[in-house]
């Protein structure tokens, strides 16, 4: 059939490698969430590519391609700053896929037909097939329909599927307020009634799915949703006081509905997690956890890496540093320039601008400061009686010592917070599927 989508949106080189394929005699689509977005006007971030040719078919005939994972072989695809994911048709594996003696394929690598691929997949919507050289989309699922009734339904029972993957509930109640599509009645029935099953999946698949959240225009509602569906309460159990709490609910979720004025760049986790982090001190003001129980939090639940909570926290620790500027003139040249160049600046400055703890001089100070404009010189005093034209003789000396040559090993700044530092070979930083 011949969808009514944006075709001119779609991204040239995606185009060409279907083409290309296509031409080697290949069935070769679009395919996945950015099918799914062309239809509901939203331009796609990224673009799947879906074929029969087999994976090192398709390294042969794409250039600037090659062959990635052991459990989901594909392939990436680069061109220039993009990459694009084509992967082979796959299938459920059968019965007599696995006869004992004969070596079964690894992992999720049974190939198959294109219909196989699409009822293998978890919602309707991300089932459609579409190609862009005929203008074709081939919907096996009537994944269609439920995008033009805006209805998020799964493929296949629910209750199964989410017991296949529990990271689908989570998926489901993203992917509703994203495309603000209804969540099917049944499919809706099974996450909150197996919100547990949750607690089985691992955590940095939902660390993804919890920045995906903050990305959203509005997380709020999905925050209020995720309590209501009781998947909350599984994977994030320390907020359940929080929640509990109408007061501490509302000074919560109205702290978070500011988010996006915060976020700039959204594929910076750190930049994601501030808003956050502030929203949940405010609301827990009148009972602060301890640094323990908080690096515990983000750190358990919400999959936050060691580096990142460390430069958030650096960050915060720097802000009352920032109040008085008269502090700062007083210092020797050295020192101020270390002050302004240390990595906590930037970020607790933006706290601060964003929380609006600063007054629009004092802001303008530390931003002239970070673009490297001139310090002004101080204002005129008055003479009168009294008055002296330097300032305390402690305060010269402490600058005086300051502009004095130093050795290699002193430090300037020992003042200042620590850069923030940490060591993550612990750590498994997922990728994005």
């Amino acid at each position: 059939m011949r969808p009514s989508l944006h075709a001119s949106w779609i991204d040239r080189d995606a185009f060409d490698i279907v083409k290309r394929l296509q031409a080697k005699g290949h069935q070769t689509y679009l395919v996945g969430g950015c099918v799914r977005d062309l239809l509901c006007e939203v331009h796609p971030k990224d673009y799947d590519i879906a074929t029969s040719a087999l994976p090192n078919e398709i390294r042969k005939l794409i250039h600037g391609s090659y062959v990635i994972g052991k459990r989901f072989r594909l392939v990436l695809v680069k061109r220039g700053d993009q990459q694009f994911e084509v992967a082979t048709f796959r299938r459920s594996g059968r019965p007599e896929d696995f006869v004992e003696g004969e070596e079964a394929p690894i992992g999720d690598n049974f190939f198959g037909t294109c219909e196989e691929d699409a009822l293998r997949r978890d919602f309707s919507m991300n089932a459609l097939f579409y190609d862009p050289v005929k203008e074709e989309l081939h919907d096996y699922p009537n994944g269609l329909q439920d995008v033009n009734n805006r209805i998020l339904k799964m493929i296949g029972d629910p209750v199964q599927r989410i017991q296949e993957d529990p990271i689908r509930s989570l998926r489901a109640l993203r992917l509703s307020h994203k495309l603000r599509f209804r969540i099917d009645t049944p499919l809706r029935a099974a996450i909150q009634d197996h919100a547990d099953w949750l607690a089985k999946s691992v955590l940095p698949r939902r660390r993804e799915e919890f920045l995906k959240i903050f990305r959203l225009n509005d997380p709020v509602r999905a925050f209020v949703e995720m309590w209501d569906l009781n998947l909350l309460q599984i994977c994030l159990p320390s907020l359940i006081p929080v929640f509990s709490d109408p007061v501490a609910q509302e000074t919560f979720l109205t702290s978070l509905a500011r988010a996006n004025d915060y976020i700039l760049d959204p594929s910076n986790p750190v930049e994601l997690y501030v808003p956050f982090v502030l929203a949940l001190r405010e609301a827990t003001a009148d009972a602060p956890w301890s640094a323990e129980q908080e690096e515990a939090f983000y750190r358990l639940e919400m999959g936050v890496f060691k580096a990142e909570w460390a430069e958030i926290e650096a960050g915060l620790q720097f802000r009352p540093r920032l109040v008085d500027t008269e502090h700062f003139r007083r210092r020797g040249q050295r020192r101020q320039q270390a002050f302004t160049h240390h990595p906590s600046l930037p970020l607790a400055l933006r706290i601060m601008a964003y929380e609006f703890q600063l007054s629009p001089a004092t802001l303008q100070f530390w931003i002239d400061r970070l673009n490297g404009v001139p310090l002004p010189p101080p204002p005129a005093r008055e003479k009168g009686k009294g008055d002296k034209s330097s300032p305390p003789v402690d305060e010269q000396i402490l600058d005086a010592k300051l502009d004095e040559p130093v050795e290699e090993d002193d430090d300037l700044d020992d003042d200042l917070p620590p850069i923030p530092s940490a060591d993550d070979d612990d750590e498994t930083r997922p990728t994005n599927h």
